[in-house]
């Protein structure tokens, strides 16, 4: 893997870019309103996206003191892996940056006929050709699902081993989200179960600080939330038949109209910038 002197160093990189789709982006962990009053989190929500990367750089900042520190963004919720391969690749490699995180596929596994070989094909050559240039990378494993997506264990599962094997053969480094016992728990994810809270996106900033070689802000990140109390039978069908009403008619829909989520959108921090900004 790229080689961090020891967990407690400084930092050496000056210039981060994440790139990736609604995970990188940050849904669903807003930041609060201007006036500095919250923002509800775990909902979808019109206002400036935090997530895990955002949160990753404000600790990479902080260590690196009056050291210079930059960091951009260019993750739009959606992307399949070829498009943020295509799309964001030569954009985040025109920014010269010296650390980019690739974390994508997720998307693309959702999709009945996915070819998890194929893509990790596609991503070993990214990974490649981001690492031809000196930068480091720090790719992302595919959460363990349940429930309603617990179907997909089998392809995410595959898909980790290829990352995995990826990075040791190109010394990148691994955020590993699948081994996040915390995001174990319903109440680490939002209201449409596929993406996470702010609690969430807190304690995977903390396993990209652990991917990357360096010490956790919290050593205590993973550690399980309290049992929650038990749900009652018809409030858990109550809660399904919502999820679905609010959340899979909409995406069932985008599918057969071939729209997506991220349709229109641009980068939230689309030019590396110091960080942290004096206004966001």
């Amino acid at each position: 893997m790229g080689d961090v002197n020891s967990p407690s160093s400084t930092p050496r990189w000056s210039r981060y870019v994440a790139i990736g789709d609604s995970f990188s982006e940050g849904l669903w962990d807003p930041y609060p309103h201007a006036d500095g009053t919250p923002v509800a989190a775990g909902t979808a929500s019109d206002g400036v996206l935090r997530g895990w990367a955002d949160r990753l750089a404000d600790h990479l900042a902080e260590r690196r003191g009056d050291a210079p520190f930059e960091y951009g963004n260019l993750a739009i919720r959606g992307r399949k892996l070829r498009q943020i391969i295509a799309e964001q690749v030569p954009r985040a490699l025109a920014m010269e940056p010296d650390l980019v995180s690739l974390v994508g596929g997720g998307n693309d596994i959702l999709r009945p006929q996915a070819d998890v070989h194929g893509l990790s094909g596609a991503l070993e050559q990214a990974v490649a050709e981001i690492r031809s240039t000196g930068a480091d990378v720090l790719l992302g494993t595919g959460f363990r699902t349940g429930g309603a997506l617990n179907w997909m264990q089998g392809r995410v599962g595959i898909y980790n081993a290829n990352i995995w094997s990826i990075a040791q053969r190109h010394g990148a480094f691994v955020l590993d989200t699948w081994g996040l016992r915390g995001l174990m728990d319903w109440r680490m994810w939002s209201d449409d179960r596929i993406h996470l809270t702010d609690e969430g996106h807190r304690r995977v900033s903390n396993a990209a600080l652990v991917g990357l070689g360096l010490e956790p802000d919290d050593p205590a990140f993973d550690v399980p939330l309290d049992v929650a109390p038990p749900v009652r039978f018809y409030r858990k069908l109550q809660a399904d038949a919502q999820w679905a009403r609010v959340h899979v008619a909409p995406w069932v829909r985008r599918r057969i109209t071939g729209t997506s989520s991220g349709d229109g959108r641009l980068a939230k921090w689309a030019e590396p910038s110091i960080w942290p900004p004096s206004e966001r």
